[in-house]
């Protein structure tokens, strides 16, 4: 049975700024997602989606409110705890790939690995398991100026579970593809959620590529004005 993963709780964040009545980024926000879940996370520009995205990811701080994963208050973990989590229970996906460029797609892939002290063996392994699990097992020697715009991002989801993440945190994963090469990654996320439980938060603003989650939140404003299943209706 799934248990709770990650609980917030009146979740705020307000930036710094010289113009007065600028409303907060994130007010009282409140919800909580559970190991398994594929949760596609909607709203306009400006709305806190993003804001959300990056608490969640431990790559910023809420100023008021808590955040518990796996039970935990983060807010009592060390910078070094901190960087483990980043490093061993997340894996990140980009819209713009964020691959380097100057080595191999292998060698991408095997990155978190190194921070995570795997041998060379052990990432090289990892690293060939990964690309073919994407179908991308004849590519590990190629530089990624060399690979299309699908096969980068393919190469950056196996570099988010080169760790074997609990979570993996998806900004706009879709945002650089055409559709069809969108909708192969979205088959790629729902395999990947289906077959191994990972749990799947993904930002978009895209109603057809929402339709492949199960949950929907949707923010305005700085709050949560939807929270539920995935239909046609919700993510219009």
């Amino acid at each position: 049975m799934a248990g709770r993963f990650i609980e917030v709780e009146g979740l705020g964040k307000r930036y710094e700024t010289a113009a007065a009545g600028t409303p907060p980024a994130l007010e009282a926000v409140s919800l909580a997602i559970d190991e398994g879940e594929f949760v596609a996370v909607m709203g306009p520009s400006g709305s806190g989606k993003s804001t959300f995205m990056n608490i969640i990811g431990l790559l910023d701080t809420p100023t008021s409110g808590a955040y518990r994963l796996n039970g935990r208050d983060v807010a009592g973990l060390s910078t070094d705890e901190l960087a483990h989590v980043r490093n061993r229970v997340f894996g990140f996906v980009f819209q713009g790939f964020n691959l380097l460029k100057r080595i191999t797609a292998a060698e991408n892939v095997a990155l978190p690995m190194i921070y995570s002290g795997a041998s060379g063996s052990a990432r090289r392994a990892r690293a060939a398991e990964l690309l073919a699990q994407m179908g991308l097992a004849p590519y590990g020697s190629a530089m990624p100026n060399r690979l299309s715009g699908g096969q980068q991002q393919r190469v950056a989801i196996a570099r988010a579970l080169a760790n074997h993440p609990q979570l993996i945190l998806a900004d706009e994963p879709t945002g650089n593809l055409d559709t069809a090469t969108s909708m192969e990654i979205m088959e790629l996320f729902t395999t990947l959620n289906r077959e191994t439980g990972v749990t799947i938060l993904l930002v978009t603003h895209e109603n057809d590529i929402a339709q492949y989650a199960r949950r929907l939140i949707r923010f305005k404003d700085g709050h949560v004005v939807h929270d539920g299943p995935v239909t046609h209706e919700a993510a219009a």
